[in-house]
């Protein structure tokens, strides 16, 4: 069976990226045939092999005064070199992204896509960055379900990358797996993508070729399914996109990634600049009781959400493959890495209104929560109050037969006994003494759902060299990619997964399925009594949860934790469905 291509050092790339800059590609070359000896001057610089504290090099990432550092790590830096891409380099070099557009594409149709080095301007300062067709975030591609598109993806920067087309239930051949389902596509390289979409609602694009750095630097986007019933999700007066987003930033920039393995291993790479379609200052204009249609999804490495529309009334549509069973008021909509959520929202009242992110940090050193809050978008409601059929019929909860009846075949296996059973833990090793020594200290607390990073430092430091996350199977003992599971088109497997509170730094874990879609039938024991088809959804520390999977696609296919850093330190395998 081949097997993901695994996570690979970045270095030896120059990370000019000449192939970026349009209207320089015959002009730049002979810049730099010119000036071979600044530019050998500056490949240490540009690769990240500064010293601690230099252009390129490792800084110690910002920590709350509250958080005191750990005594014995004051100097210490990961085992691994620092990336970033053309560091020490002007960005005003490389084209300034555009915002994301709409892209309708219809059956049959072919869609260009380049990757490249754009220029993102985040807090008043530009970066060197990635975009999809030069765009942040990239193209919204918008389908009507049952059609099949095509994605015509050329790389024009020198990592080596590929496109996951995230929940979409696709031939197994285009899934966008290195190693698995094709060759890496390398620099100057093209490769068609045939997307076969036989769902409604909202999908994403990423690569799944390390992760942490490229998806990090703004390569996402997301792919509409539209149902052929236009009353599909009910009546609204308009729709709004969030992809929501954070990214690691201090006083002097980005801070590098590991070019080897991941940094922030233990609990993945938190940001601290909050982004919502790739700016940091999204705002939305909308009239008094309109009710508008948002799309929420999660592209973060690591953070899970928690999203507030003000005093706003919040209904519950939607998750990643379909409606909900049911509509449903909620107070807020929790969203784990790489899960989408459907929400319909009203605005009664005229003046601005926060989309927040609205935790309980954790101070994991003191044991202590505290409240906190990050505007992640800022509403505007003016104008005359919107009262018509559409405003009066968002006070309705809707049943949905067709969901209802689409489930049916599967209600009389909800209860079925559990057919495999998998665990979540953790192995260390090499880490620094004073890490492992508070990592064991009986005052170290740790909370079902890490909101936020509450040891920003031993975070750091713990890389995907020193941290293995594991997928363990108990009935064999075997572990990540060792776990052999085959299936037949047309199984329906029930799977539990428990996540082990003891192990050396639970954490929670977005469980995410490649090529078909589940049900989660249960947490904790307690029977969900409305169900969603869902291919992500979030286990917290110490929780059981029953998955049941319809396999209903065959090839080879991932089943991994989608923080990034999890993934790349080792918590996927591969399961085999076969039409025989």
């Amino acid at each position: 069976m081949r097997q993901p291509t695994p996570v690979r050092p970045l270095h030896g790339l120059r990370i000019l990226l000449v192939a970026a800059l349009p209207g320089f590609g015959t002009a730049l070359p002979g810049m730099i045939a010119a000036l071979p000896g600044a530019l050998a001057a500056q490949e240490h610089r540009m690769m990240g092999h500064g010293e601690h504290g230099e252009a390129g090099g490792w800084r110690m990432p910002p920590m709350s005064a509250a958080m005191p550092m750990v005594p014995g790590l004051e100097n210490a830096l990961p085992p691994v070199r620092p990336f970033l891409i053309g560091d020490g380099m002007d960005p005003a070099m490389f084209p300034a992204a555009e915002p994301g557009r709409r892209v309708v594409v219809a059956d049959g149709d072919t869609l260009d896509m380049d990757v490249s080095v754009v220029r993102r301007t985040i807090g008043g300062r530009d970066y060197a960055m990635l975009g999809y067709d030069g765009q942040y975030p990239g193209p919204l591609i918008q389908a009507d379900r049952g059609s099949r598109i095509m994605v015509r993806v050329t790389n024009r920067i020198q990592l080596p990358t590929t496109v996951h087309w995230h929940g979409i239930r696709l031939e197994n051949r285009f899934d966008g797996v290195a190693g698995l389902t094709q060759d890496p596509i390398a620099e100057g390289e093209t490769f068609t993508y045939e997307i076969d979409v036989p769902d409604a609602g909202m999908f994403w694009y990423h690569p799944h070729m390390r992760e942490d750095v490229q998806q990090d630097l703004g390569l996402y986007g997301n792919l509409l399914v539209v149902p052929p019933n236009p009353d599909y999700y009910g009546p609204s007066h308009r729709e709004e996109l969030l992809l929501l987003d954070d990214i690691l930033i201090d006083d002097q920039g980005l801070i590098p990634w590991g070019e080897e393995a991941p940094t922030h291993a233990l609990m993945g790479r938190f940001g601290t600049v909050m982004l919502t379609n790739g700016v940091d200052d999204h705002r939305i204009e909308v009239r008094t009781g309109e009710v508008v249609r948002f799309y929420l999804t999660n592209v973060a490495n690591t953070r899970t959400f928690n999203v507030r529309f003000g005093n706003a009334r919040v209904k519950l549509i939607a998750s990643d493959v379909g409606k909900f069973e049911r509509e449903t008021w909620v107070e807020s909509v929790v969203i784990a890495p790489a899960e989408r959520y459907v929400v319909d929202v009203r605005f009664p009242e005229a003046g601005e209104v926060g989309i927040t992110n609205t935790i309980q940090a954790v101070n994991h050193f003191r044991g202590t929560f505290y409240p906190h809050e990050d505007t992640l978008a800022v509403v505007s409601v003016n104008g005359p109050e919107i009262d018509d059929e559409v405003a009066q019929a968002f006070d309705e909860l809707r049943e949905n037969r067709d969901v209802i009846e689409d489930i049916e075949p599967f209600r009389a296996l909800l209860g079925k006994p559990v057919d495999l059973e998998l665990v979540t833990t953790v192995r260390v090793r090499d880490l620094p003494v004073p890490i492992v020594a508070s990592m064991e200290a009986d005052t170290f607390y740790v909370p079902p759902v890490e909101w936020n990073d509450g040891m920003p430092m031993m975070n750091w430091l713990s890389t995907g060299t020193q941290v293995t996350w594991i997928l363990r199977e108990p009935a064999s003992g075997r572990e990540n990619g060792d776990i052999d599971w085959r299936f037949r088109v047309g199984d329906v497997v029930k799977i539990r997964v428990f996540n082990d509170p003891e192990s050396f730094h639970p954490m929670n874990h977005p469980i995410h399925i490649h090529g078909q879609r589940f049900l989660v039938t249960e947490r904790d024991g307690i029977p969900n009594t409305n169900l969603v088809w869902k291919d992500t959804t979030i286990l917290p520390v110490g929780s059981t949860m029953d998955l049941l999977v319809e396999m209903s696609n065959p090839g080879s296919w991932m089943l991994h934790c989608h923080i990034a850093e999890h993934l790349h330190a080792g918590m996927m395998f591969v399961f085999e469905v076969t039409e025989e």
